[in-house]
């Protein structure tokens, strides 16, 4: 199994594949993951739940040693509404395409972008017109379910709303009334 990015744990969704398997004229492939991993990804997320997440990609070598994985993520997931605090369900659909290099030519490009961006005047700039430096092939595999992790977790509405939520609704609704104290003194005094 492939780890994660916290050292000892498991990926909770993990699809090897060896780049040496992959023809020069390219494969698709299809991942679903199965429903002990889309629960453990629901707790990773933060979602109610999670289901039906599938990875879809074509892979083309890039020269001998490179890969390029263009695809898309889809799931349906279960989110807490921000304005009404109730579960809803909504739909991912997160398009990706990652170019994949040898471990030492990606650490190498990522030390370039750092520097390039160190080096910016205008660093926020420069970070916003940076190309994402490719990923590594590590042990000859790439991981199509940890990268579909990934999109699925960059396609999540980090502040989900339930479709027709509002927080005016939540405004204009009349607070609820407190019984004033001196309705309780004048019904002492009736009786």
């Amino acid at each position: 199994m492939i780890e994660s990015l916290f050292p000892g744990e498991v990926a909770p969704f993990s699809r090897p594949v060896a780049v040496a398997s992959v023809a020069e004229s390219g494969v698709r492939v299809k991942y679903r993951a199965t429903e002990g991993e889309c629960a453990a990804l629901a707790r990773q997320d933060g979602l109610v739940a999670l289901r039906d997440l599938v990875v879809e990609a074509e892979l083309v070598r890039r020269g001998r040693d490179g890969l390029c994985a263009k695809g898309r993520v889809t799931a349906l997931v279960t989110q807490t509404c921000v304005v009404t605090l109730e579960p809803f369900e909504a739909s991912v659909d997160e398009p990706f395409e990652i170019e994949f290099v040898p471990q030492a030519e990606a650490k190498a490009a990522y030390a370039k972008a750092i520097a390039e961006i160190e080096a910016a005047a205008d660093k926020a700039s420069a970070l916003a017109g940076q190309m994402d430096p490719p990923d590594p092939i590590v042990g000859g595999k790439v991981d199509l379910g940890v990268l579909g992790a990934e999109f699925l977790a960059l396609g999540l509405d980090p502040h989900p709303r339930k479709p027709g939520a509002s927080f005016g609704e939540i405004l204009a609704a009349p607070a609820p009334e407190k019984p004033s104290p001196f309705a309780a003194l004048a019904k002492i005094k009736k009786d």
